[in-house]
């Protein structure tokens, strides 16, 4: 019976199809795994030819900033111009941008403005293309008769491979070829997605393309609206801009830095990523077999907790394998968050205005990245490293310990329906708005 609902909700036949689902799975892993080589390569590039944790920092604010941007505004566009079409030209776009960083580097020369332009550019429509592939994946999910918790599990869990295949790459690709040729091979992933975007995804999951109304902001407002009406989603959006407010501070400037000044070699950074990747992938994949079993509100909390643990013993410097220890253990509490996220929003949002909520949901939790990662950069370069580690130690622990007061945060289990959380059966995710 339960098949038979799921796919009814897609209206195919009950025979399931996991082909387009895996397909969109494995675009998402060529992208990703390409985008993983530029979050080691790029601020390796700025910090080798500027020599400036300021300008690092820069660097990922001009990357941060986009996704708050296209976040706002892009969802609409998502939903009017269809997921599988608004995917493959997120990722046109994004491979444009990143090549034309080498191409410029090696042959007329690259400003300093230039790169913050064109890695601008190159993040702009990360987030609305993102937010396309998750949205298809309810109904692909249906279309392979699988639990959706799984399905986003698996989607989610390919940002953990990333990162533990990725970076060691890149460290050791950096090494041979340079940090700016190593972009070459990100631009090549993104065409790569949007092939096979473009050949597996069937109609049932690509979206509606509405004609123009003239009432966009209309639209906008609409998502805005029930976004910020959901008990749920809305507290939970302001949540997560908190930590990605430390954890980029932490990732785009803190981490590279603490490398060059130990260990000198990319190498180590590679290395250090690839270990929270693994954690990371352990942890999606121990969501998808038994994370609806789980308290949400324990998986939500858990990785701010470690995050505080994380920034102090950086800043204490201990051996290298404490650190990778360290970064395995947060990488298992952290593997879990994206996957959960996304199905709470999939159980709580209308298909129609998904691409805007999702986008939106995206736009707020990036809102205070690019400040964080500006600050983080400067901080480094007037107080030094260690106090800036220990001030976001501090921070995520308050912000951590806050967590367990926040009404919202206890209502974060499924809907009680009395079936399992299967593919986008037909609920009324909008109802307490």
């Amino acid at each position: 019976m339960m098949a038979t609902e799921a796919a009814g909700t897609t209206g195919e036949a009950t025979r399931a199809n996991g082909v387009p689902l895996w397909a969109l799975v494995a675009s998402s892993a060529v992208s990703e795994a390409g985008s993983a080589l530029t979050w080691i390569a790029l601020p390796w590039f700025v910090l080798v030819t500027t020599g400036s944790a300021a300008k690092t920092g820069l660097t990922g604010f001009a990357v941060a900033l986009p996704g708050f941007v296209a976040g706002l505004f892009g969802g609409t566009v998502v939903d009017r111009f269809g997921y599988k079409r608004a995917s493959i030209a997120a990722d046109l776009v994004s491979g444009l941008g990143i090549m034309l960083v080498p191409l410029l580097y090696h042959t007329v020369g690259l400003a300093f403005w230039q790169l913050l332009a064109l890695v601008f550019v190159g993040a702009l429509l990360g987030v609305p293309g993102f937010t396309a592939r998750r949205a298809m994946i309810p109904e692909l999910a249906a279309l392979a008769h699988t639990r959706l918790e799984r399905a986003n599990a698996a989607f989610e869990a390919v940002q953990s491979v990333a990162l533990l295949l990725g970076p060691p790459l890149a460290g050791v690709l950096i090494a041979w070829l340079g940090a700016s040729n190593v972009l070459w091979l990100d631009a090549a992933s993104f065409a790569i997605s949007a092939g096979a975007v473009a050949v597996a995804i069937p109609a049932v999951a690509a979206g509606a393309r509405r004609a123009a109304t003239g009432r966009y902001f209309a639209e906008l407002a609409r998502g805005l609206r029930f976004l910020r009406q959901d008990r749920v989603l809305f507290p939970l959006a302001i949540g997560l801009a908190i930590g990605n407010f430390l954890s980029n501070a932490f990732v785009a400037v803190a981490l590279p830095v603490w490398v060059k000044d130990v260990y000198g070699r990319p190498t180590v950074l590679g290395l250090l990523v690839a270990v929270f990747g693994a954690g990371a992938l352990a942890g999606a994949l121990g969501y998808g077999a038994v994370g609806h079993r789980l308290s949400r509100r324990a998986l939500w909390i858990a990785p701010e907790v470690c995050a505080a643990v994380m920034y102090a013993v950086f800043a204490l410097a201990p051996a290298l394998f404490i650190i990778a220890a360290v970064l395995v253990v947060v990488g298992v509490f952290s593997g879990p968050t994206n996957p959960l996220l996304v199905t709470i929003r999939h159980e709580r949002t209308p298909v129609e205005l998904r691409g805007r909520v999702f986008a939106t949901f995206s736009a707020i939790a990036q809102v205070a990245s690019p400040l964080g990662v500006v600050i983080a950069g400067y901080a480094i370069q007037g107080f030094g490293l260690r106090p800036t580690l220990l001030a976001l130690a501090a921070v995520a622990a308050v912000v951590s310990a806050g967590m367990l007061f926040v009404p919202a945060f206890r209502e974060l289990q499924a809907p009680a329906t009395g079936e399992p959380a299967m593919a986008f059966a037909q609920h009324e995710g909008g109802s307490e708005s």
